[in-house]
């Protein structure tokens, strides 16, 4: 589980994340969405392993609370960016979705530099 407990290892994951989602978004309709999304999902299965691991070394400091409130706006910003493209297939609306997505992707983006195992960005 030391080789998930990676702070590069994550930041990658969701990088790809965040482009393969806005791939998916830009194709809106066909093959080609469909085989992002799926895609997408399987990285979705990274993002959590590593975050999960980030958890776990970050539970062993004092800052456990942050951490867990940085894993809730992770697994939120993975369920907009689904309930998004979900939505976009169906032909619904999904205004809501995105703004909650952008306020929970800074929440946890804050959060994620913010905290000891993340990087001095915002310090």
């Amino acid at each position: 589980m030391d080789f998930l407990a990676n702070t590069h290892l994550h930041i990658t994951a969701w990088v790809l994340g965040i482009i393969l989602f806005f791939v998916s978004v830009l194709l809106k309709t066909g093959k080609g969405q469909k085989i992002t999304h799926m895609v997408l999902r399987l990285v979705y299965v990274f993002i959590i392993l590593t975050g999960v691991a980030l958890f776990m070394v970050g539970m062993d400091s004092d800052m456990g609370m942050l951490y867990g409130f940085k894993f809730l706006g992770g697994i939120l910003v993975i369920g907009m960016m689904e309930m998004i493209l979900v939505r976009m297939k169906k032909q619904k609306p999904t205004t809501m979705f995105w703004v909650l997505l952008f306020v929970f992707l800074f929440i946890t983006m804050f959060l994620g530099f913010s905290l000891p195992l993340g990087s001095s960005f915002l310090a």
